[in-house]
């Protein structure tokens, strides 16, 4: 029922910054725990950022903290991801996902965006 749609994405110089978006609809948005996630060519999708619904405590991999800043924004249904001082290393398609359980766990999420493509140049 819950739909995600990511945006915000795109090709950036190392050292560069882009913020993405993930717009929610058809479900009570505020009431998930929100997570980004990313996924490299030939490599597992991993857990970058999230933030639980009740009081919006915050979580990072450790590649990306003092960069990567995730926010939420319940009156327009929408989590952002700040990304600065990119790294070619975060060159990946990037998820955003809600759920209700484990914020680090993809398993633990219940619905799923299509993808933006963060492509991160040397």
């Amino acid at each position: 029922q819950v739909q995600l749609v990511e945006s915000g994405g795109g090709l950036v110089q190392a050292g560069g910054s882009l913020r993405l978006s993930c717009a929610a609809s058809g479900g009570t948005f505020s009431r998930y725990h929100m997570g980004w996630f990313r996924q490299a060519p030939g490599k597992e999708r991993e857990f970058v950022a999230a933030i639980t619904w009740r009081t919006s405590n915050t979580y990072y991999t450790d590649s990306v903290k003092g960069r990567f800043t995730i926010s939420r924004d319940n009156a327009k249904n929408t989590v952002y991801l700040q990304m600065n001082s990119l790294k070619p290393e975060d060159t990946a398609v990037y998820y955003c996902a809600a759920g209700g359980s484990t914020v680090r766990d993809p398993g633990k999420y219940d619905y799923w965006g299509q993808g933006t493509q963060v492509t991160v140049s040397s």
